[in-house]
């Protein structure tokens, strides 16, 4: 993959040829990594953090040269569209490839600081860093893709570097979890071929641009067919209802950083690849209604699940099943307003459950554990802790003026616009289940950092409980001090879109308009008006 992306490089102009950067250069990288192997760990952690740093810089770079002048495509190998495969960088995608990029980066810092890798003795550490760099390569490759097949490609990047972190260490819980993903992504991997047969039978292509003007020359049998096919496909990447079983059983088992950007990025990839298909392949098309039931069941399912958990990995990867919900609502809606509020939540979103998660992982290094029933009295005994919580916990739960609460009212907003008992009832779902969410973190919060009574479990045994047969001990160690920092970033960054809550509105608006239209898009790689 590397020698396309090479000439790509050489061939394209200045701007064109910083495309592949967020895809080359952590490949690159995960291979010097590799050569390294276990030696030189300081020069592994250095590598990490500087091609995190500079693929953040060129997205920063990226999104705004395509927020001025319109998409970027770069042709890999010198092919030229449709012929060959294409990266295009345009405003959904850069936008998502920047918020990717600093949570990415976020959490190298907070694996870096808390040395992670040196607490797993008896796995292999080298392949740590290169797992997580191909996996970032990945994701950057499925936002930038403009090919069906090289999204697939991106996909199994994503998986070979998301197992290998999913089953980091070889415990039996993480083996099992790993071997649980692994086939639901490979059941979704086949669904995706299978579609990409049918499509290309059909079409001849498998150009996003080409298939956007050939699709509506197709029998509409066919072009349902193909849309349910690859909507089934993404909805299990996205832990979407009912295909999201998987989800809470499998990501609360991995390490703090892998459990986190899984959580805070990887469904999201399924979300994105379901707002480009919707948009570009099928504005409007029939299966809109579906999307909607779908939506609904995903908001209340999941935060049901989350209100009945005593675990704060499982009450999360509950809420995150149900949130994923109020993305597809936006996208259901088939308008601007409802894209533009979709976009927003998911950039909202990432970051927000990134940063709970890697709480969590603070407290569960802190005191042993994330049950809610042994936990007690985190607030005064880490205070710090407890903020870094209580702040993203409230931006999920939508409490005003927070980018959770802005996010949930453009959708509202988009759907009382789009007005029907439908889009009106998934407005109702959508505030039942922010209020249930509030429910669900705001009693987590309650029993896990501020009951008194039971504050003197952390630390050490509690006497009174110990007939009841569970390990009443709760132990703590000392946080590295600089580890709260990487924490403390992503928090900021979170509330940083209710500052620029303005900016990125508009932003998001522009980019659900440049989809809509799909004209930008389909000029910009092919070089001709559809």
């Amino acid at each position: 993959m590397t020698g396309p992306l090479l000439e790509a490089a050489l061939v394209d102009g200045p701007l064109e040829s910083l495309v592949c950067v967020p895809v080359l250069l952590p490949l690159l990288a995960a291979g010097v990594k590799l050569a390294i192997g276990g030696r030189l760990r300081q020069l592994q952690s250095l590598i990490s953090l500087v091609t995190l740093g500079i693929s953040l810089a060129v997205s920063v770079v990226l999104m705004i040269a395509a927020d001025t002048n319109g998409p970027l495509v770069t042709e890999l190998g010198g092919w030229p569209s449709p012929i060959g495969i294409c990266l295009v960088a345009d405003r959904l995608s850069t936008l998502v490839l920047v918020v990717s990029s600093a949570v990415t980066f976020c959490v190298m810092v907070y694996s870096v600081v808390s040395a992670y890798d040196e607490q797993e003795h008896d796995a292999p550490m080298a392949i740590f860093h290169p797992a997580f760099l191909v996996m970032v390569a990945g994701v950057a490759d499925a936002f930038l893709s403009g090919d069906l097949f090289n999204l697939y490609v991106a996909f199994e990047l994503l998986l070979s570097g998301s197992y290998v972190l999913l089953t980091f260490g070889g415990t039996e819980s993480r083996i099992r979890a790993g071997a649980t993903y692994t086939l639901m992504a490979l059941a979704s991997s086949m669904l995706f071929l299978i579609a990409l047969a049918i499509t290309y039978g059909a079409t001849g292509t498998l150009s996003m641009a080409q298939l956007a003007e050939r699709f509506a020359t197709l029998p509409e049998q066919v072009k349902v067919l193909v849309e349910l096919t690859l909507l089934l496909a993404f909805a299990i990447k996205a832990a979407i209802f009912p295909m999201s079983a998987w989800l809470p059983d499998s990501y609360p088992t991995a390490p703090a950083p892998a459990t986190a950007v899984f959580a805070g990025l990887l469904t999201k990839v399924g979300v994105y690849s379901i707002i480009r298909l919707e948009a570009l392949l099928f504005p409007g098309g029939p299966v809109s209604t579906l999307l909607m039931w779908v939506a609904l069941a995903t908001m209340l399912a999941g935060v049901l699940g989350a209100v009945a958990q005593t675990d704060l990995k499982r009450m999360l990867s509950f809420t995150l099943v149900s949130h994923i919900g109020y993305m597809v609502f936006g996208v259901a809606l088939s308008t601007v307003a409802g894209l533009a509020g979709a976009i927003f939540y998911v950039v909202h979103h990432i970051t927000v459950q990134t940063s709970l998660f890697l709480v969590t992982g603070m407290v569960e290094r802190r005191t042993g554990t994330t049950s809610v029933t042994r936990l007690g009295g985190l607030m005064k005994a880490s205070p710090l802790i407890a903020v870094l919580f209580f702040i993203p916990a409230m931006n999920l739960s939508g409490i005003p003026p927070m980018s959770g609460f802005l996010g949930k009212l453009m959708l509202v907003q988009a759907g009382l616009a789009q007005g029907g008992w439908l889009p009106v009832t998934l407005v109702a779902a959508g505030l039942v289940t922010s209020l249930l969410t509030l429910y669900a973190v705001a009693k987590t919060w309650g029993k896990a950092f501020w009951r008194g009574p039971r504050a003197d479990r952390v630390g050490r045994v509690v006497e009174s409980e110990e007939h009841t047969g569970e390990d009443p001990t709760v132990t703590t160690t000392t946080l590295p001090a600089a580890l709260p920092v990487s924490v403390a970033a992503l928090v900021g960054l979170g509330l940083s879109f209710t500052v620029l809550a303005g900016p990125l509105s508009a932003l998001a608006h522009r980019a659900a308009g440049e989809l809509m239209a799909r004209e930008p898009y389909i000029t910009a790689v092919l070089g001709r008006q559809p």
